[in-house]
């Protein structure tokens, strides 16, 4: 899966340490063209540069069952060629104008983006409404989506397949979500992937790759009046294909019923870990709760000043880092994650035992208000300050939208994590983590022959 670069305004940041932190010196605007397609735009007028982003609401939860890993064996063919540009040539032309651009595949959305000095705004955009409706997929063996194919399966066999404990999460993920769309990794079972064709790819472009089924996210150097009649002039142009009908798989992720225990050994790993996975939250679905479980969980396991890294790494020294955290973000409900390594000559199980006695130590004894305070505010802080990165920002309008959320929650967002109370955050953390909860446990461990 092709991930985010990331950079660019950095230095500024720096030098200007909360330099947007007033909403008023980067409110967003937003507008919808008249073809459905909606529009974001987020003013920065630190430097002449502008992040371009389209963002598509369709992921790997629409994929139609067998066919795991279309969404983002779609997002490289995208790159290839359309009727009016050459093989590669879309990526040619935007690093000849001295720019960056990538792609990334969610279970729940699929964006793209460039990254270019203020000039070439214009230029993305015709870029970006070409290859939403003039994409050429055909059979050829050596044309771009069996070639795409080729290149994803090799991925696969990377980053998952030679990768321990990524093969370990899988497995975990695959057994938490059970009957759920997410229950299928991103990039797809390998049998699925080599057997989808071109046809499928043509199917999947026709249905989802249509106006209305489209975010734009500028966050730049720009106006929103700016925005809008170069958005008008490319994108507006394109007439949306009425395939979209704004259903999607969605659909509440049911509590884990029994106890699981999964244990991965291979030969390469060298450093055992030990994992809990438990049913989390969602902020899509339980805003409020999942803001009170992630204070709750950097209070309990989220740093080196937290609880159980007080505890198990400083004082006990049976850990060499211990941490918990929660996969809030998705539009379902993701794990709530509690995990840790041993220092050499403390078992898995003596670890389990240590943290686990730890973890009910706590939630028995409660949250100061102290702690709580300094979890949440560091959450807070961590949101303004992330309105320093112009790509942040992109990401976050993008990907709050896509998920059906609203520009108002991510304004709202530092006040509300700050109203979170200590009861709150404490009863997040005692509901996830309760004796009445199931879970997964996940060992990874070294195997015979190991490096």
């Amino acid at each position: 899966m092709k991930r985010i670069i990331t950079g660019g305004l950095l230095a500024v940041a720096l030098l200007c340490p909360g330099a947007m932190a007033d909403d008023a010196a980067w409110a967003p605007e937003t507008f919808t063209l008249d073809n459905g397609m909606e529009v974001v735009v987020v003013p920065d007028h630190r430097a002449p540069v502008v992040t371009h982003m389209v963002w598509y609401k369709v992921g790997a939860v629409d994929e139609d069952e067998g066919k795991s890993g279309l969404a983002h064996l779609f997002e490289h063919v995208m790159f290839k060629e359309t009727e009016n540009l050459g093989p590669e040539e879309f990526t040619t032309i935007v690093q000849r104008n001295g720019g960056q651009l990538n792609a990334f595949t969610s279970w729940d959305y699929t964006a793209y983006f460039e990254r270019v000095a203020k000039p070439q705004l214009g230029k993305m955009m015709e870029l970006e409404a070409e290859r939403m409706v003039n994409l050429k997929i055909n059979d050829d063996p050596e044309g771009p989506f069996i070639s795409e194919r080729d290149v994803v399966k090799e991925e696969r066999r990377q980053r998952i397949e030679n990768n321990p404990g990524a093969i370990l999460q899988e497995q975990v993920l695959s057994m938490l979500w059970k009957g759920h769309p997410y229950e299928i990794t991103v990039i797809g079972e390998m049998d699925e992937v080599a057997a989808l064709t071109p046809e499928d790819g043509m199917a999947f472009y026709e249905k989802y790759y249509s106006p209305e089924n489209a975010i734009l996210v500028v966050a730049g150097d720009v106006g929103a009046d700016e925005v809008r009649m170069l958005a008008e002039e490319t994108y507006g142009k394109i007439a949306p294909t009425g395939t979209v009908d704004g259903t999607r798989k969605w659909a509440p992720v049911p509590l884990l019923t029994e106890n699981a225990l999964i244990v991965h050994a291979d030969p390469k790993v060298r450093q055992p870990s030990w994992s809990r996975y438990y049913s989390g939250l969602s902020q899509s679905r339980q805003r409020r709760e999942s803001y009170a479980l992630d204070v709750g969980l950097s209070v309990l396991g989220g740093g080196m000043t937290s609880r159980l890294y007080q505890a198990l790494v400083e004082d006990e020294q049976v850990a060499i880092d211990v941490n918990t955290y929660a996969w809030t973000t998705l539009h379902d409900e993701g794990p709530a994650i509690i995990s840790a390594s041993p220092v050499d000559g403390v078992s898995l199980d003596d670890l389990d035992t240590a943290v686990m006695a730890e973890v009910r130590k706590v939630l028995a004894e409660g949250f100061t208000d102290a702690e709580v305070e300094r979890a949440r505010n560091s959450l807070a802080a961590e949101a303004i300050y992330g309105r320093d990165s112009q790509s942040s920002m992109a990401n976050l309008f993008g990907s709050t939208l896509a998920l059906g959320g609203t520009v108002d929650d991510i304004l709202n967002y530092p006040d509300e994590i700050r109203s979170i109370t200590t009861d709150e955050a404490l009863a997040a953390v005692r509901n996830v983590f309760g004796e009445d909860r199931h879970y997964i446990e996940a060992e990874l461990v070294p195997a015979e022959g190991g490096v």
